[in-house]
Formats: C-alpha cells, structure tokens, sequence
C-alpha cells in the first residue's frame, strides 16, 4: 500500500529567530560592554590647563638634553643650603610644599615633577629608569646653580635619592630617605599590602585598563590606603593627584615604570654611601614595610633612623611638623661646621 503524501506531517519550519538571537545576543553584549568602556572613559587633561592651575603664572621649566621639559619649583632662602626633593610615585612637586613652608626659612628647597609625573609628563627617550631620573635631577641641579646639595626623596624618590648618591657621591651632603623603596624584605617578611592603584599594576590587563580608565574614587582609595592619617585626604588633594596623573603621558609613564626592571641587585651597594643619612619612616606604612628603615640603618654606616608613630607613607604630608623638626635637627647636627682648630701663627 502506498500512502497518499497527505498522510506525512509537513518539517517544522526552520527558526530564523532562534539564529538571530544566536548573533544578536552577543553583538548586544560587546555593544553594551563597549558602551561601558567609552562612558567609563577618562580622557587626558589638558596640558595647558593643568599648568596654569597647578605650575601658576611663574611655572618654571628647563629643557634638558634629551628633550625632557622639566617642571620644578626654586623656594626657600636664596642663600642658605640647598636641599632637592624628589616626590614618590604618581606624586608631584606639590607633596613637598609643607615642608617648603616649615624649612624655607632656613634652607633653599628645589622640587621638580619627575619624568612621567606631575606637568614634567613624558619625555620623548621614554627613559623613567633610575637613570632617566638621575639626568632630570642634573638638568635642574644645572639650571639653578647647583653643584652639590641635600638630597632628599619619598618612595620611588627616595630609591632614586640613594641611587644619585652612589652614581654622584661626590654632589651629596647629606641624604634624606623619607619612607624609601628599594630594600629587599627581610627573611620571613611578607610583601606589604600595597594600595588599589599599584595592585591593578600587577597584571597585564590592569596596566592596559590604567591607561583608559582611570576613575577618580579609584584614586581616592588609592590615597586613602596610602596614608594613616585620614584627614589630610581631602577633595583638592584627591584632584590633584587624579588629573595630574592624567597629564599627557604620565598614565602611560605609569605602566612602563611598572613593567621596568628596577635593579633589585643594586640593594647591596647601599652600603657604599657616605653621606650623612637620615631614614624617617612612618611605622604605619602600608606600601613599604617599615622593617625596610633598619635594613636601610644597618647597612648604611652612620644612618640614623626616626619612626613616626601613627604615619603612613607620606610622612611630609601627614605629619609635616615632625617631619620638618627630624630633618633640621638631622641637619643641625650632621652638617654643623667643623670647630675650628687652635690658632697657629
């Protein structure tokens, strides 16, 4: 018996629906994520106006040989002894102005905006190593006069404080480590807990994020996480550390420093500076273990260390007042004139 073709159900009809959902569900998802990414954005500031709102009408820059733009500030007592400070990390020159205030009486005080920081920004070398800080370092030290001075730094600016006094020893008077990195952890020493922004660092995909998407609480609680003494976190300083690090350049500054070799091994040379040496450490230091003071003391000769209680990792802005007393009894009574000898006729 053959059947009538009547008999047979007809195929389901296909189901375009099911295959544009197939597509459209994920172009919908990459729209919305790339939606995400372009409203969470941030742009860099503009350089013209981050200079007039934080350089001022008498910004000063020096151009130096590789085609570096240096900003810095000359302050203080023209004719008493120079002193030159160098900011930590995704800082600026502004970090040192409490301290300009309280020894700018004394002392001639000169800051400058490291390579890839502050309205220095990049340098067309793309040099932020030990030594691309140390040749910005001259260039001023050449524009204002200097052939020899205190030399003093935070965090990164200390690592590279220690590092111009061993490659120029002779151009140092004393050396000012304020919360400094570069010493190794002691045995059985865990890594510090560190802040958000330089955790995010730690990954390939974070360093690339960092140069897109910098929002302005990450900063905030990079701060925060940075210091103690809560207080001094307030909205002008949150600004300015957040669109200074997006001054043309310095984001991308930023993740080239962190993929930079620094030189660990250079540690055990520190032992060869001379220089009167003062380590002030917060003992509260959550990016730097504050352990790192007595391997800095025990292998430099001489060194004196003060811990202040209750301070984190910026010390000349938590605690400006006990910061600024170590270093001008430091400096009182290490740099003191030699007394005079008997009279010979």
């Amino acid at each position: 018996m053959i059947a009538d073709d009547d008999e047979f159900d007809p195929p389901p009809p296909r189901r375009p629906l099911l295959r544009r959902k197939r597509v459209l569900i994920p172009l919908g998802l990459l729209l919305a994520i790339l939606a995400a990414f372009l409203a969470l954005r941030t742009s860099d500031t503009d350089r013209d106006e981050m200079i007039a709102k934080y350089g001022g009408p008498d910004a000063a820059f020096v151009s130096g040989p590789a085609g570096q733009r240096i900003h810095y500030r000359d302050q203080g007592k023209r004719d008493g002894p120079a002193i030159v400070l160098l900011h930590g990390s995704n800082s600026s020159l502004d970090t040192w102005e409490p301290l300009v205030k309280r020894l700018g009486g004394t002392y001639r005080i000169v800051t400058l905006d490291l390579p890839g920081h502050g309205l220095t920004g990049s340098t067309p070398d793309k040099d932020y190593s030990a030594a691309g800080m140390i040749a910005a370092v001259d260039v001023v030290a050449a524009k204002t006069g200097l052939d020899h001075f205190i030399l003093g730094g935070n965090s990164m600016g200390g690592w590279v404080a220690w590092r111009y006094a061993l490659a120029q020893p002779g151009r140092v008077d004393a050396l000012l480590l304020l919360d400094a990195a570069g010493m190794p952890l002691r045995k059985g020493e865990k890594a510090p807990p560190s802040n958000i922004g330089f955790r995010v660092l730690e990954y390939p995909f974070g360093r690339w994020l960092a140069t897109q998407i910098t929002p302005r609480a990450l900063v905030e609680e990079s701060l925060r996480g940075s210091v103690e003494r809560q207080a001094i976190v307030d909205d002008a300083m949150i600004d300015r550390y957040w669109e200074l690090l997006r001054f043309p350049g310095n984001r991308e500054a930023t993740v080239l420093r962190a993929r930079m070799d620094r030189e660990p091994a250079m540690a055990a040379r520190v032992g060869e500076i001379e220089a009167p040496t003062l380590i002030l450490f917060g003992d509260k230091d959550r990016l730097i273990n504050p352990t790192a003071a007595k391997t800095f003391n025990e292998r430099i000769a001489g060194s004196e260390v003060v811990l202040l209680p209750g301070i984190g990792h910026l010390p000349m802005e938590e605690a400006p007042d006990a910061t600024a007393r170590t270093i001008a009894d430091f400096l009182t009574r290490r740099l003191a004139p030699s007394p005079a000898g008997p009279e010979t006729r």
